[in-house]
């Protein structure tokens, strides 16, 4: 049986603490700020992050060097026979593109995975490639199923501000005034990997419940009709308590669920949304039911 060594990118919210507990290995997203760079969760925290956004830093996102992840490579081969790489969506980065470029220099070592997921449900495909190893499926396998179940998730958001959209070009100056002025809580969708226009609400209430009744309308019609069978996960910017208060309220609407993961969203997402955003995400439980 071969071993392999499972790595991601820090867009999957796994932080190095956390990679150690679980046996990974992350790659830490690069952020350009006022000409400076910062490497997350190395040296640019959650709290930093959203001091120099809220003082109008220019904040832009990069890719980790092609020369980094090959030396990661590298020094994991030394150890394990093949390494599974899962980094984020590559309709939100070409850091995905690059490292599968990079792979092929590497056939039968490395296996690059492109199922175009983000934050929580990322995160929820590296715990399946986790699993995965561990019932003893290489590397291609690997890949492989996470790729076919690529589309077995979704993430909605909710903003508070459309200051960061119209900021990264994402709507209007014009867009943003109006939205603004009529108090419209936009809801966005990430669903293969691209982020979308899904709903308006006047209010963070109906924006919760357009959330919600999302999520029921997956299950229910994309997933298999048994709420028991997905993830559900929670993801915040900034907001702790909204994000607490939220997850009480999702609690009660999917009893069936169990568990419910909560955790900061990818400060790449972060990026273009803003702080005070709340995300609800599903995921089918695909190891489990299918292996």
């Amino acid at each position: 049986m071969s071993k392999i060594a499972v790595v991601t990118d820090s867009n999957s919210g796994i932080s190095q603490s956390e990679a150690k507990d679980l046996g990974i290995f992350v790659i830490p997203m690069p952020f350009n700020i006022n000409d400076d760079t910062f490497f997350e969760d190395i040296d640019l925290t959650q709290e930093q992050f959203y001091e120099m956004l809220s003082e109008g830093a220019d904040i832009f996102t990069s890719q980790p060097s092609p020369e980094s992840v090959i030396k990661l490579w590298e020094e994991l081969l030394q150890e394990y026979d093949q390494v599974v790489h899962i980094p984020m969506s590559s309709a939100l980065s070409s850091s995905c593109q690059t490292a599968m470029m990079l792979a092929g220099d590497y056939e039968d070592k490395v296996y690059v995975v492109n199922n175009q997921r983000i934050s929580v449900t990322q995160r929820r495909s590296v715990l399946d490639a986790i699993t995965l190893t561990e019932q003893g499926k290489s590397g291609a396998e690997i890949k492989e199923f996470l790729e076919e179940t690529k589309s077995e998730s979704s993430i909605y958001i909710t903003l508070d501000t459309l200051k960061y959209l119209k900021k990264g070009g994402r709507i209007t100056p014009a867009a943003a005034a109006l939205g603004t002025l009529l108090k419209i809580k936009p809801v966005l969708q990430i669903q293969g990997g691209k982020l979308d226009a899904f709903s308006k609400a006047r209010t963070m209430k109906q924006a919760k419940t357009t959330m919600m009744n999302a999520v029921k309308s997956d299950i229910e019609n994309r997933f298999g009709g048994d709420a028991a069978k997905v993830h559900l996960q929670i993801a915040y910017t900034e907001n702790l308590a909204m994000a607490e208060e939220f997850k009480i309220e999702v609690m009660r609407e999917f009893q069936q669920v169990g568990e419910i993961y909560m955790a900061p969203l990818s400060l790449s997402v972060s990026c273009h949304i803003g702080p005070g955003a709340l995300a609800l995400a599903c995921t089918k439980k695909v190891v489990e039911d299918e292996l």
